[in-house]
């Protein structure tokens, strides 16, 4: 049961992802209640079937730290697509820094891409313009919310109200 639910706070903000046993414990404890259900399936028991969670929200509010994404090799390429900013190769990818180390580019969201071995090569340690290798996507530091609805690879259609709910709140 590879499917995963969205978490919302009780002021109906996202603020996780979970599996899909652990939001029916939470649903089933009463700390969570069950907004959407996934119609595409159930869980059934000797005794009882329950809707199967998409979309749960927390009877307490929880005070969560400002939640950014984690800076890291997996969700730079989840940012990029899984694709060479350069090429669109997917294969044998590597992290290029846009401005290169050796000239005083930082390890960051604004400067790190996805790039395939033979571009990140090719490219060296000059700028993107000086190789005259333009990127099809400019980098750029998605927000939790942003990075959840279109870069984590497990939203569902029953998620789009509240992830765009949470995105003006």
């Amino acid at each position: 049961m590879g499917r995963k639910v969205l978490v919302l706070n009780a002021d109906y903000t996202a603020i996780s992802v979970c599996t899909v046993p652990k939001a029916f414990l939470l649903v089933y404890l009463k700390k969570a209640e069950l907004l959407k259900d996934d119609e595409a399936g159930s869980l059934r028991t000797v005794s009882a079937t329950y809707p199967l969670p998409a979309v749960i929200k927390l009877h307490h509010y929880v005070n969560v730290p400002y939640k950014s994404v984690v800076l890291n090799r997996q969700n730079i390429f989840k940012r990029d697509g899984n694709k060479c900013v350069y090429c669109g190769n997917s294969r044998e990818l590597t992290l290029d820094h846009v401005i290169p180390k050796s000239r005083g580019g930082k390890t960051n969201w604004d400067n790190l891409v996805a790039a395939c071995r033979r571009c990140n090569s090719r490219k060296g340690h000059f700028t993107p313009e000086e190789a005259e290798m333009p990127m099809a996507v400019k980098p750029f530091k998605p927000t939790f919310v942003t990075f959840l609805r279109d870069f984590s690879g497990n939203t569902s259609e029953t998620w789009a109200p509240y992830l765009s709910r949470s995105q003006s709140a």
